[in-house]
């Protein structure tokens, strides 16, 4: 299994890579000196995580993931949403990292494990454990007299299954606890069929990933992080998480010095690519859907930054002449950091009852988002 350097169309891709960079170094060099970069980088950490379940076919409501994000959702989370968060994090702790610390074997062993959908076996649980934990929902609770009687009243028979329930918790703690290790699924563990191919060897193909990283070390960051792409989908790194090679060739931007104060959101750059282009048979027009998407992802963090600053304008207009002890201001900070801000977020944020917070918002003249009467959100559109 190799992917194959050879024969690039140079020619072709010159000029967009040129065009693709130029809007980087420029969406970096603004961020950088905006008093506005945090939430702008906060931002662009939910818009890529929807974008990214977008570009894998899934749909995620951005207020949806806000919500989760700040564990303030309305209902259950969906599997998309779980996704999406997963997402969130993995980009939160990419930029908290120094810039080679992703693509190093250390930050793709822990990235791995962290994306990775971990299965029973993958927490090391001792297969004596698994019939605890998957043990029948009905039944007797023991050979003993009295425990056999008592099996028979409902309350008897709902202490059970709460055991059952804690021993499965304490299976599962236990065995991810005592063995980290088995989390990524490595070392030659069994996994469960269910879930994984057996001739899918994740080891393989990422090392030769890797090979292709180490090979394209000297061409230009914007072609590089095309190139990490391409190779990443092709080989199908890994199973059950294709979303973290677009993070990965973020990060080797990072690498290069083109985003230095920030993580490129790159699938927010590919969705705005036709899908026949992004996964076209042809390697070079794959390529210059990357790059094509590189250069959309600039212009669209640029247009959103005009916004900020406009937004943060206005904002302040409101402030002036307020004591010295209002909580507006950090108000003003809490929504360009979010898409969106519930009367609970606001609430917790500022330290303030729910009442609270409908009258501050109320005095900033956000606009209302859901135009509802119990659940209330605004933010800045």
């Amino acid at each position: 299994m190799r992917y194959q350097l050879a024969n690039l169309p140079i020619q072709s891709l010159f000029e967009p890579v040129s065009a693709a960079t130029a809007a980087m170094t420029r969406l970096d060099e603004r961020i950088a000196q905006s008093e506005l970069r945090d939430g702008w980088v906060s931002r662009c950490h939910f818009a890529d995580a929807c974008a990214s379940l977008w570009v894998d076919g899934e749909l995620v409501h951005l207020e949806d993931l806000v919500l989760h994000d700040a564990t303030m959702g309305v209902r259950a989370p969906s599997h998309e949403v779980t996704i999406a968060s997963d997402i969130l994090r993995t980009r939160r702790r990419i930029a908290s990292h120094e810039a080679a610390w992703a693509i190093s074997p250390e930050g793709l062993r822990n990235l791995r494990r962290q994306a990775g959908d971990m299965g029973f076996e993958e927490f090391g649980v001792a297969p004596e454990l698994k019939s605890v934990a998957f043990g029948a929902t009905t039944g007797t609770l023991d050979s003993d007299d009295d425990e056999g009687t008592a099996a028979d009243d409902l309350f008897a028979r709902q202490l059970a299954e709460m055991d059952r329930v804690l021993a499965r918790s304490s299976a599962l703690l236990s065995g991810a606890s005592a063995n980290p290790s088995l989390r990524a699924g490595r070392g030659g563990d069994v996994r469960d069929p269910l879930l994984y191919e057996d001739d899918w060897d994740e080891d393989e193909r990422l090392a030769e990933w890797q090979t292709v990283v180490a090979e394209t070390e000297g061409l230009p960051g914007v072609l590089r992080a095309a190139l990490c792409l391409d190779a990443w989908e092709e080989l199908r790194v890994l199973q059950h998480a294709p979303w973290l090679g677009r993070l990965l060739a973020s990060s080797l931007l990072r690498q290069n010095g083109l985003t230095t104060v920030h993580l490129a959101a790159f699938s927010v750059g590919l969705k705005q690519i036709g899908r026949e282009r992004r996964t076209s048979r042809k390697r070079d027009v794959r390529l210059l859907a990357f790059v094509e998407a590189l250069r959309l992802t600039a212009e669209t963090g640029l247009k959103e930054h005009d916004r900020l600053v406009l937004a943060n304008r206005q904002l302040q207009l409101r402030l002036e002449g307020r004591r010295s002890s209002s909580k507006l201001p950090q108000l003003v900070e809490l929504v360009l950091a979010r898409p969106m801000v519930s009367s609970g977020m606001i609430a917790e944020e500022l330290g303030v009852t729910a009442q609270g917070a409908l009258k501050i918002a109320a005095e900033l003249h956000l606009r209302e988002l859901t135009g509802r009467g119990r659940f209330r959100a605004w933010g800045i559109v």
